[in-house]
């Protein structure tokens, strides 16, 4: 049998797929955390073991994202479980949580909203960090939703309600403090959807229209029938898209209009406040 080491499965595997990635395969096939890696470098792996490392790479080297190999993504402080079915929570989407979360008191219920929950990640996320809050999550996908409710059932959250259907169908005179959405909002023709990991994605959850804004344009449309009085509404959107977001918000009569900009300065959520004429 051949005897391999850690050192050597993952100096092999780094040829191909470089060090991070095979490291979080490695990780996920030994069911071990990082520094059991750089502190048995000698331990030889098994004959089961090496098989299914070597079947990840091959997965991989075949673009298949790693979050999809090992089931599971970290987003936020949370590990969530993640499938063909949802798109792969990534860290710029937790700026959209980090602004929610300045606008939901701690010690009181408020309802928010979240449109196009996939995996779940912004709302267990939201909901797990203000336990007094009612969050509700709205996704098309039944696929989606098992994986949410999967999601919420290992986190233990308790304070999340789950609606099949698509965007506010399922609503109809309810209303909210906050809505939050990381719609679709790539552009049908932007040649992204065929590189990297995108290409695994479900496209129904990335792409939007010939502009990608065809979502965003509805969420903002629809978005005053269903907040209450100086409700929010914040949305992720596109690199390109912030001007754009800025003047439907406008069109909408949304006051406090804003544009946040993610860690690597692009503007990537914008939202406003909206207040009744009285």
């Amino acid at each position: 049998m051949q005897r391999v080491t850690i050192s050597q499965a993952l100096t092999f595997a780094c040829r191909d797929i470089g060090r991070v990635d095979a490291c979080m395969l490695l990780q996920h096939v030994l069911d071990a955390a990082q520094a059991h890696l750089l502190t048995h470098p000698d331990q030889i792996l098994s004959a089961q073991q090496l098989e299914a490392f070597q079947c990840l790479i091959k997965r991989r080297i075949d673009g298949v994202p790693v979050a999809y190999l090992t089931g599971e993504r970290a987003f936020y402080d949370l590990t969530l479980i993640v499938n063909e079915a949802v798109l792969i929570p990534r860290p710029e989407t937790e700026l959209l949580v980090d602004l929610a979360l300045q606008l939901i008191p701690l010690d009181r219920s408020f309802r928010v909203l979240d449109l196009g929950t996939g995996s779940g990640a912004i709302a267990i996320t939201i909901a797990k960090h203000r336990p007094q809050s009612q969050v509700t999550a709205v996704d098309v996908s039944p696929a989606a939703m098992a994986v949410c409710r999967q999601n919420a059932q290992n986190l233990q959250i308790d304070n999340l309600s789950l609606v099949m259907g698509s965007w506010f169908d399922e609503l109809s005179g309810e209303r909210f403090d906050l809505i939050v959405s990381n719609p679709p909002y790539v552009a049908g023709n932007d040649p992204h959807l065929q590189q990297g990991d995108l290409r695994f994605e479900p496209q129904v959850a990335l792409s939007a229209g010939d502009d990608g804004l065809f979502c965003i344009n509805h969420i903002i449309h629809n978005a005053p029938d269903h907040l209450t009085e100086n409700g929010w509404l914040l949305l992720e959107h596109g690199y390109d898209q912030a001007s754009a977001c800025r003047q439907l918000l406008q069109d909408r009569d949304f006051s406090n209009i804003c544009s946040h900009p993610d860690l690597a300065g692009i503007m990537r959520v914008s939202g406003g406040q909206l207040k009744f004429v009285k």
